[in-house]
């Protein structure tokens, strides 16, 4: 959904609330059935227009754990 700004989504759900045909609401904003249809969805499940997804990116490659350890071996060679 980051392909569609923040008017288009609210446009989206606008268009959703009226009863509007995800096909006719794509056609007006000229995006994909796609993209309106994972807006209509996300808004009907989760009652907002952006992903609820979190924690996306790369994981961390030292825990807690591993950052103490770390820590101690730089001090203690210095």
């Amino acid at each position: 959904m980051g392909d569609l700004s923040d008017f288009q989504r609210g446009y989206s759900v606008g268009a959703h609330l009226a009863v509007a045909s995800v096909t006719k609401t794509a056609t007006l904003l000229g995006v994909s059935k796609a993209a309106v249809s994972k807006v209509m969805t996300t808004y009907t499940d989760h009652g907002r227009t952006s992903s609820p997804k979190r924690n996306s990116g790369r994981k961390q490659k030292l825990n807690g754990r591993n950052h103490c350890t770390l820590k101690r071996t730089v001090t203690i060679n210095q």
